[in-house]
């Protein structure tokens, strides 16, 4: 039996580390391998892939036997990828990071100290790097603004160095930290959204329950993003992002909110299509919307489980949010202390 911080490591691993690859290339095998340095050693890997064509799956999982590897069949997606993963896990807590992310050695016992700093605290962000300029930022927790419209805070801005933990709307998917018995409970990751904001909205539904997320700026990982499947802005994620985006704004927001903020939705969309028309990218986006407001019925019915079950009010909600406009157009980091 393996030992620990020299005491037994209980059959039982304390965190599973979750990768749902697609298509992942070359970055997959760098991502296990880091993985594989971790200095905290009480984990399982999971390596779930999503019918794969290029073969780096195979290879990576090849190269680390200790991974398990799970072929999916089918391109499941990333939320029902992550959730068919969460019921194959094991251990207490479940750590997603993205196939072309690559992990500080310190990343999960950074992790998992916080968790004993916060033992109430279900859900834990972490700071994201651009892979390619460390100096910049790829997300530092996920902002709401007012409108409804959710950004990873300080993306492509640059890194503000030393951060104090503290409160964040959401924790990105790409790299994360939650209590696994509770996001199975929760219902996991709502597979109607197929991948994009799955992460925000899942996010939402602990606010709505009266669960905070803490971002974690010394657990560290680098990020590709977008430039490993397709290159910057690529259609699928401009569709999927306009779609989901409309989605978890009817599903999760409150009702007096709701009411309060759909006429603000709607202005911050028609000046989002502005910008996307001065990009000359219209295509992509009008069809994310039109498929939202063509299935508007499957976002109400989403509503109706949600808010079902909801215990935090309207203001409780609001406090969680950015109002000011600035922060979202600038795309700033928002940390309640």
């Amino acid at each position: 039996m393996a030992r620990v911080g020299g005491k037994d490591k209980s059959l039982t691993p304390a965190v599973s580390v979750v990768v749902v690859a697609y298509q992942s290339g070359r970055h997959l095998e760098t991502c296990l391998a880091a993985l594989a340095a971790q200095g905290f050693d009480d984990h399982e890997i999971i390596l779930l892939d999503n019918a794969s064509d290029d073969g780096a799956p195979q290879a990576a999982a090849g190269a680390h036997p200790k991974v398990r590897f799970v072929e999916a069949g089918s391109n499941l997606g990333f939320a029902a990828g992550v959730n068919r993963a969460a019921q194959l896990a094991t251990g207490r807590w479940m750590a997603l990071i993205n196939p072309d992310a690559f992990a500080d050695p310190d990343w999960l016992e950074t992790l998992m100290a916080a968790t004993e700093s916060w033992p109430g605290v279900k859900c834990f962000s972490s700071r994201q790097l651009m892979a390619d300029d460390p100096s910049r930022l790829d997300g530092l927790g996920d902002v709401m603004s007012g409108a409804g419209f959710p950004f990873r805070g300080g993306y492509t801005g640059r890194d503000p160095g030393p951060v104090e933990p503290g409160e964040v709307f959401s924790a990105c998917g790409g790299a994360m930290l939650v209590d696994r018995a509770f996001f199975l409970a929760l219902g996991g990751f709502d597979e109607r959204l197929f991948c994009y904001c799955e992460d925000v909205d899942f996010g939402y539904r602990m606010r709505l329950i009266g669960e905070p997320t803490i971002v974690v700026p010394t657990a560290v990982v680098r990020h590709v993003g977008s430039t490993a499947s397709g290159g910057p802005r690529s259609e699928f994620a401009v569709f999927h992002g306009t779609r989901n985006r409309f989605w978890v704004f009817v599903k999760n927001t409150p009702p007096l909110l709701l009411a309060l903020t759909l006429p603000l939705h709607i202005f911050t969309t028609a000046l989002l299509f502005l910008r996307h028309a001065d990009r000359h990218e219209f295509k992509a986006p009008w069809r994310g919307l039109m498929a939202g407001l063509k299935g508007l019925d499957i976002a109400l019915a989403a509503r109706r489980e949600t808010q079902a079950t909801r215990t935090a009010g309207s203001w409780a909600i609001a406090r969680a949010m950015t109002w000011n406009p600035l922060d979202l157009f600038l795309r700033r980091v928002v940390i309640k202390r």
